[in-house]
């Protein structure tokens, strides 16, 4: 399972169902105040951020997709069972927010309130029409004030099928889309069997988001859990990291975005990393994060790497299976000075990456409303910032079917005014998908930034040592 953009997906083209959950038999208004939980920070700044955006007729859109394959002649009866037993499972997705007294409430049908509507698209006979209609149906059915938050579908050939789903961010991260396939997977040939689906449990995410809610939505500025953000404020200047490479964006503008994917290290070259990052006394992420200070710094960047990085808040509890929006997102620094080998940075990394989990437990939006009060009010971050996320795939749940299943995330954004990057790592190799600001420095300086990096995973790979490469990008 790897992510990359929708236009690069290799599909073919066949017959398009798509699906919709409906509410069954329940009167308008039987959601009420009562039977509703707070929803998350996360939630709450998301559905803020779209509000104000609908009421400043700002036309941003963004979604979550998934694609996998299903083999052999499609099973619909089998499939729809599977749909709405996963729409059942799991409780955030038949769930609807609403504002409540300010604070944002969520309520969510119960199990048996949910139906299965078909609409049957038509055939298309191109991959290029096939995928332009997929992202059209996805920037359509997606709207976060709007229920149901995803939708489904499927491509029906005669031989396999490519079923697809899209997910509002307010319900979903990137770690929930492997449990979506192994949920829809696994029921899929249960039902084709004609059993009852058996999968591990999934707790809800409205259960999480409340106790999060509970346990931090009384504290204050001055409470001794916001210290590491203090701390990283103090050293970085201001709340939030700046991507330190010049993009070529004016202040308080938003642009349409790039949307690019590509193949860092192959498997070959990730097994011989991972064996330098072990020899050097840290892990895959950790040498990755280095190798992309490192080419920082030697783009024009500061000697000392500060950025934030999102974290799984799942655990090894009831939300290993579960889907929802489990990510903190956490500030780290560490040095990367000119005089440093590679084994001193691998060191500063696995020390900042130890006492930012130190302090994982109170959530990034409320640690950004009690402390920069001034930007919480924005639709977006202030400015680009410097940020990196790395996922394992190799370790999600069904990932010993990935070769037959082909899973693979869509992430897109219809404006930005900075760069996100994501790196993930299958039995494929590396690879790495950017969604950045589409101006000409930008896409200068990103294309010159991923061969530098490329580069010195390369030579880290081979040697253990890092490119004395001094280049400027941008």
């Amino acid at each position: 399972m790897r992510q990359f953009p929708l236009e690069g997906l290799d599909i073919a083209p066949g017959r398009v169902v798509e699906w919709r959950l409906r509410a069954r038999g329940v009167a308008d208004g039987s959601r009420t105040e009562e039977s509703g939980r707070r929803a998350s920070f996360n939630q709450d700044k998301h559905f803020s951020v779209v509000e104000e955006a609908r009421k400043a007729n700002d036309p941003f859109a963004s979604w979550l997709a998934l694609t996998f394959e299903v083999g052999g002649t499609l099973d619909r009866g089998a499939l729809e069972s599977a749909f709405l037993f996963f729409a059942r499972r799991h409780e955030v997705l038949r769930c609807e927010f609403r504002r409540l007294a300010g604070d944002l409430a969520c309520a969510a049908l119960e199990p048996e309130d949910i139906a299965l509507e078909a609409l049957e698209i038509g055939e298309f006979d191109s991959t290029k029409e096939l995928r332009a209609f997929m992202a059209d149906s996805f920037t359509k059915s997606i709207d976060t004030l709007a229920w149901p938050l995803f939708m489904m579908g499927a491509v029906v050939r005669e031989e396999s099928s490519t079923v697809y789903l899209a997910f509002d961010h307010i319900v979903s991260d990137g770690m929930s889309m492997s449990n979506v396939v192994y949920d829809i997977q696994n029921a899929y040939a249960a039902f084709a069997r004609g059993e009852e689906a058996a999968l591990p449990e999934a707790g809800s995410y409205l259960d999480f988001a409340h106790e999060q809610s509970r346990r931090y939505g009384s504290i204050g500025a001055d409470d001794t859990r916001l210290d590491y953000w203090k701390s990283f404020i103090a050293s970085n200047g201001e709340f939030f990291p700046r991507f330190p490479l010049e993009l070529g964006v004016e202040s308080g503008r938003m642009y349409p975005t790039v949307n690019e994917a590509d193949r860092l290290l192959d498997a070959r070259e990730t097994e011989e990393l991972e064996a330098r990052c072990l020899a050097a006394g840290g892990k895959v992420f950790m040498g990755v994060l280095a190798a992309v200070a490192v080419s920082l710094r030697q783009a024009g960047g500061p000697g000392v790497y500060r950025g934030f990085m999102p974290v799984s808040e799942r655990g090894r509890g009831p939300w290993k299976h579960s889907v929802g929006w489990f990510v903190n997102t956490m500030p780290i620094e560490f040095s990367v000075a000119e005089d440093k080998d590679f084994e001193e940075i691998m060191a500063g990394v696995r020390s900042g990456f130890t006492e930012m989990m130190r302090h994982i437990d109170v959530p990034f939006v409320r640690a950004w409303e009690l402390l920069a009060p001034h930007h919480f009010a924005l639709r977006s971050w202030p400015f680009p910032v410097n940020f990196f996320s790395y996922i394992d795939m190799r370790k999600c749940p069904g990932s010993e079917n990935f070769e037959e299943w082909r899973p693979a995330s869509h992430v897109w954004s219809s404006r930005a005014n900075g760069t996100c990057s994501w790196y993930q790592r299958n039995f494929r190799g590396l690879f790495m998908n950017s969604i950045f600001v589409d101006t000409p420095e930008a896409r200068r300086t990103m294309g010159e930034f991923q061969g530098a990096l490329r580069e010195t995973l390369l030579e880290l790979s081979r040697s253990g040592a890092l490119t004395k490469n001094t280049g400027t990008v941008g």
